[in-house]
């Protein structure tokens, strides 16, 4: 006499899992992964996504940037100040640390130079700002007043760097990238721009306030134009 299961639970487990199992994409799981989940009665906060399952490349191209400037300069009241800062973060390769400290005493305006000074022991360095830069932080001077920093909030302190990143996250989803933007972005991008346009890796170690050239290699690795005259069509 065959035995009749007390109730479906029994199964054969081979059985069960070969009717039950889907295939779900690698990008599903990952969010569902990075959902809260509840654990003996304890909420653990989600799983952080690495950056790779977020987005393909760590930087932005010029014309990216471009999109994320003139994003910025129509959202919320405050649009010049945050266009001001992605473009000045992103033509001196400034960390978002670096942008926040950034002071007046650093720029001299009429000379169109800028003292960057880094942080993370990097080496400090002068800056020639251009015409965009100069009338962008003119305006910006004229319209926030007299404050010892650069970028400032309503109460002239000093933005923060959390400001900063929901700034230019912002930014982002305005201009439609098709992918998350956090501010490192705007130092990788301005690394292999500069790259791509054939400067030497020397001078963009300096530029950037590398200690050491690794760090400033892989722009000049990963650049495009070095394979430029690999085909002639």
């Amino acid at each position: 006499m065959t035995k009749i299961p007390r109730n479906f639970a029994e199964k054969n487990p081979k059985q069960e899992s070969q009717t039950t199992s889907t295939a779900v994409p690698p990008a599903v799981a990952a969010v569902r992964e990075a959902r809260p989940t509840l654990e003996n009665g304890k909420v653990t906060p989600p799983r952080r996504l690495a950056n790779r399952e977020r987005r393909t490349r760590e930087h932005l191209t010029p014309q990216e940037v471009d999109k994320l400037i003139k994003a910025a300069s129509r959202v919320g009241r405050y649009g010049h100040r945050d266009a001001t800062l992605i473009l000045i973060a992103f033509r001196h390769g400034l960390r978002v640390s670096e942008l926040v400290a950034l002071r007046w005493d650093q720029l001299d305006l009429d000379q169109g130079l800028l003292h960057v000074s880094r942080l993370k022991n990097g080496v400090a360095s002068t800056h020639p700002l251009r015409g965009p830069e100069i009338r962008a932080l003119r305006r910006l001077r004229r319209e926030y007043g007299v404050s010892p920093y650069v970028f400032t909030t309503e109460r002239r302190g000093a933005i923060t760097d959390s400001s900063v990143r929901k700034i230019i996250a912002r930014a982002g989803d305005e201009a439609q990238l098709g992918f998350p933007v956090h501010p490192h972005m705007l130092r990788h991008a301005c690394g292999f721009k500069l790259a791509n346009d054939g400067h030497d890796t020397r001078a963009i170690q300096h530029y950037l306030g590398h200690r050491n050239i690794q760090h400033t290699v892989r722009y000049t690795e990963l650049a495009a134009d070095r394979f430029k005259t690999f085909w002639r069509d």
